[in-house]
């Protein structure tokens, strides 16, 4: 039975998100998981080709789509996070990206046995990498700072260049090799593209003038930024074909770096769109596949082709070009490594794949298959590898999920301590450096500043930190950082204490916008403060096969308070309104214990020693 289009759209968005879930599920590349569901769906088993159905729609859908993963991409690019790498970002969009067209261009012609024209075209679309593809790698896995901004950058910056050099490449050779060209196409490029970053950066001054002037209401700011963005993408590529993904990235940079107070408006907006269309167009490119084409990608040429580009092109490029910046060789080796293709190189040598043959290019059939083999391979080599290398290369941040704790006071620093005991990362964060002396005093790792302050922002890695705690003096302020930074951590990982007993219960309104409360909605900080100077003591129990969980509540008194599990693999499960932990075997219990039940427990240790 043929499916209708609207079938086929409702599977694709489920096949994308599905994947996304399963990724996120089990920490596996989503990339990887897309592209599978995409080949199963597509010519494996044939319910559907995306091309066929969407007919004429079918690549404008996909161009505007990367338009859009682009510039919510270059959103993200401030200018001052280029300090200290200012140098080796800039090496490696500039003599780095030119090493690797040049070295995949002769890669191209003499492994995968391409023409040299259509191993210069191709050779210079092979340099991209790509937010498509970088930005999901870099969430899956937690490498230091250093290393992941460059290869968020590189992959935003170079992502355009690569575009450009692939149309550069082509318009030179038709230049040379057909006679309908002459000298007015090669200078209507190089003004496109001038004009195209020309008219990003106007349009990023525009956008920022009128949210700024309230011309635009809030309702109509991410329509109105959607709509722009499609229009800045469209004008300039409808002149030559590339042109419009250098004017996206140059309108969101510039966005990004002009300092409107009202970015964060729209940037939720836009990384949830970036996510589903990611999603969306990897299930259709994958799905369009032929089975023929599928069959190619594992010739001999081309696996040769693909790990030539892993093993030899993409490091030599990177070494050479980062020569005296200042980077470790650690540090080399994994941006050396790190390279999958992704949306915009499948897209992008479709086009050429057409353009190439019409002007008498047979061997430009190979380029679908040389694109896939190349992005199916990096993106598992690279999605699967991200996480250890980066370990191996003492790189990565990963270990015990942390814990940051917002507000510096004798309880939230107890508690900090408490969590240290069993190697959980934590960081207490105040503005206040009278407040810090609680950290200070107690030895707890701690950062002077406001956690909602931009300067903060560019200074506190917060990468290590899973979960977030706000426990500072004020009910307002604590709901406010909860509600910044819960689609960061997620609305599971953010949690609150109340300062005091009557803003315990206050509306829900500000219950639903400030994270839960912790532990109990009834206790205040006041409340658990008080408790400290009861005497009450931070315990930890460990369950066991032989001491179960329902064993250890029948025997708490019920002025105990429990406030986490520490699971087996170090996730911690917090006790607070409308989460119910469920602790094994195997994990711990911590809990504000009464000091004459814990006087009680040592005394029955001590009988149990005499005996």
């Amino acid at each position: 039975m043929e499916l209708s289009l609207l079938f086929e759209i409702m599977l694709i968005g489920t096949l994308g998100i599905g994947s996304q879930w399963i990724a996120w599920k089990f920490n596996l590349p989503a990339i990887v998981i897309m592209s599978v569901a995409g080949l199963l769906a597509g010519p494996i088993f044939g319910i559907m080709n995306p091309e066929q159905s969407f007919g004429d729609l079918y690549n404008p859908i996909i161009s505007v789509a990367v338009a859009i993963i682009l510039f919510e991409g270059s959103l993200s690019l401030n200018l001052k996070e280029l300090r200290g790498l200012g140098k080796p970002i800039f090496r490696i969009s500039t003599i780095g990206a030119f090493l690797a067209w040049i070295l995949g261009s002769l890669t191209a012609h003499y492994m995968a046995g391409l023409s040299w024209a259509v191993a210069f075209v191709i050779g210079g679309l092979f340099i991209v990498t790509g937010p498509t593809v970088i930005m999901p790698l870099l969430r899956q896995s937690k490498l230091k700072s250093r290393p992941a901004r460059i290869l968020k950058w590189e992959g935003i910056i170079v992502d355009p260049i690569g575009v450009l050099l692939a149309v550069f490449a082509f318009e030179i050779i038709a230049f040379f090799t057909v006679p309908e060209r002459n000298g007015v196409t090669l200078v209507t490029f190089f003004v496109t593209a001038g004009v195209a970053i020309f008219l990003g950066w106007l349009f990023g001054r525009f956008v920022g003038w009128m949210f700024e002037s309230g011309y635009i209401p809030e309702f109509l700011k991410s329509p109105s930024v959607f709509i722009i963005v499609i229009f800045v993408f469209t004008l300039p590529d409808e002149v030559v074909h590339g042109t419009g993904l250098l004017s996206v990235t140059a309108m969101g940079l510039t966005l990004s770096n002009i300092g409107i107070s009202s970015l964060n408006d729209f940037r939720q907006f836009k990384e949830n769109i970036s996510i589903l269309l990611i999603s969306t167009i990897f299930i259709m490119l994958a799905a369009s596949l032929e089975l023929e084409t599928i069959y190619h990608i594992f010739s001999l040429n081309i696996i040769g082709y693909v790990l030539l580009m892993m093993f030899i092109v993409r490091p030599l490029s990177i070494f050479l070009s980062t020569i005296n910046t200042g980077l470790t060789i650690q540090e080399k080796l994994l941006v050396g490594w790190i390279a999958p293709r992704g949306i915009v190189a499948l897209t992008v040598s479709s086009y050429f794949a057409a353009i190439l043959a019409e002007a008498g290019y047979t061997d430009a059939s190979l380029l679908t298959a040389l694109t896939f083999g190349l992005v199916f391979f990096t993106v598992v080599a690279h999605g699967f590898s991200i996480g250890p290398l980066a370990k191996r290369l003492n790189l990565s941040l990963e270990g015990n999920p942390g814990v940051l704790i917002i507000g510096s006071n004798r309880f939230s620093v107890k508690f900090a301590q408490s969590l240290l005991s069993t190697d959980t990362p934590v960081l207490v964060v105040d503005s206040s450096w009278e407040k810090l002396r609680f950290a200070r005093q107690e030895g707890i790792p701690f950062f002077h500043g406001d956690i909602l302050s931009e300067q903060t922002e560019y200074n506190l890695d917060t990468i290590p930190y899973d979960y977030l705690i706000a426990a500072t003096e004020s009910n307002s302020y604590n709901a406010l950082v909860c509600t910044t930074f819960m689609p960061e951590y997620g609305r599971a990982n953010v949690f609150k204490v109340d300062p005091n007993e009557s803003e315990a219960n206050v509306s829900s309104t500000v219950s639903s916008v400030g994270g839960r409360s912790l532990f109990r909605e009834e206790i205040s900080l006041n409340k658990l403060e008080d408790l400290l100077n009861r005497g009450y003591v931070f315990r930890l129990t460990p369950l066991t096969n032989v001491f179960s969980y329902n064993e250890y509540l029948a025997e708490q008194s019920t002025d105990i308070l429990l406030l986490y599990v520490l699971k087996k693999s170090k996730q911690i499960q917090f006790y607070a309104a409308d989460m119910k932990p469920s602790p094994q075997a195997g994990d711990m219990i911590a809990s504000l214990t009464p000091p004459h039940k814990e006087f009680k427990k040592i005394q029955k240790k001590l009988e149990q020693n005499k005996a």
